[in-house]
């Protein structure tokens, strides 16, 4: 009889409070351009509302990644050696992953270690994954890096380790420090580990627009919500309804801008944090970047960070790849 999964959870956090404050001011206190790190827009309330945005008809992402694994993660899983442990970096709730864990799971006994921040996402997961036979579930509630070294620290003789990165989050980096991130990725891994990345692929830009800026405002809320969260993590008087959700198109670097637009000249004080910030009518606080790639640049990529790219699989109806990367 196939082994009943088991689940298991590990949870000091991706990061202190005093982390998020020193990011705060860092970002909030800086001239020029004010910056919050993206990566906390994920709360409890932000994990949920992404997981709106994903099922929302302008935002075809989330849906061209599944699709792709719906149709071929047999096909996926037959390139690779076994046994194979699976660690998904920023795993949300895990409903994509489901196709690679039963394709394995066919071939051999699974552990699947989902690496997220947000306590909450790992909590959907647990609850989205939890009754696959011969899937055994061992959350960390991390930062990237620090849960894939875990994981690797934790393989046993033997066994390969693919590394899941699934939702373009690669993205959310400038190219260069996409690359570095990857190397980074690359030390930790061993020769014939894998690496499936995802990527969103180039397409038009008013469709790229409407993608982040829906008509029923989920978006608008998941960024409004970063400030939000600020509110009730540090006391702060942020007056959301003086702010806007506002999408850009930068052409030069290929990639979508989240920002929140200050309506008004105001003050806001974030005891917490030790900081008073100032903020004119029409400055902005930038919370997110979303590059985009074309698919010839994706493989070289993979040489430039220490893989070479197997395979590739494409989405035709929202141009997207999953491509995988084996560790040289």
């Amino acid at each position: 009889m196939p082994e009943r999964q088991r689940i298991s959870a590990e949870a000091p956090g991706a990061y202190t409070l005093a982390d998020f404050a020193a990011e705060v001011r860092a970002g909030l206190g800086k001239p020029g351009q004010k910056e919050l790190p993206s990566k906390y827009l994920y709360d409890e309330v932000g994990a949920a509302l992404f997981e709106v945005i994903c099922a929302l008809p302008e935002y075809g992402l989330a849906r061209a990644g599944e699709r792709l694994l719906e149709r071929h993660a047999p096909e996926m899983v037959e390139r690779l050696a076994v046994p194979v442990v699976v660690a998904e970096l920023g795993s949300g709730s895990g409903k994509k992953t489901r196709w690679l864990l039963e394709a394995l799971s066919r071939r051999q006994a699974v552990t699947y270690c989902p690496i997220d921040i947000s306590r909450a996402a790992l909590a959907r997961c647990r609850q989205e994954l939890g009754q696959i036979d011969s899937v055994s579930l061992v959350g960390f509630e991390r930062a990237y890096l620090d849960g894939l070294l875990e994981v690797a620290a934790r393989r046993r003789e033997g066994e390969r380790l693919l590394v899941l990165f699934l939702g373009s989050t690669i993205g959310n980096f400038d190219r260069p420090a996409g690359i570095e991130f990857l190397r980074e990725v690359r030390r930790i891994l061993a020769p014939g580990d894998a690496l499936l990345l995802g990527t969103d692929l180039e397409k038009p830009v008013p469709d790229l627009l409407l993608a982040y800026d829906d008509p029923l405002g989920v978006t608008a809320a998941f960024n409004l919500n970063l400030l939000a969260r600020i509110n009730r993590e540090f006391d702060a008087d942020f007056n959301l309804a003086r702010f806007r959700h506002q999408v850009r198109w930068d052409e030069r670097e290929r990639r979508i801008e989240m920002h929140l637009v200050s309506t008004a000249d105001q003050s806001v004080t974030i005891p917490k944090a030790d900081l008073t910030v100032r903020l004119r009518s029409g400055e902005t606080i930038w919370t997110e970047s979303c590059h985009k790639y074309n698919l010839e640049e994706v493989a070289p990529m993979a040489i430039r960070s220490g893989y070479r790219c197997d395979a590739q699989w494409v989405d035709q109806e929202w141009p997207f790849a999953q491509s995988l990367f084996m560790a040289l």
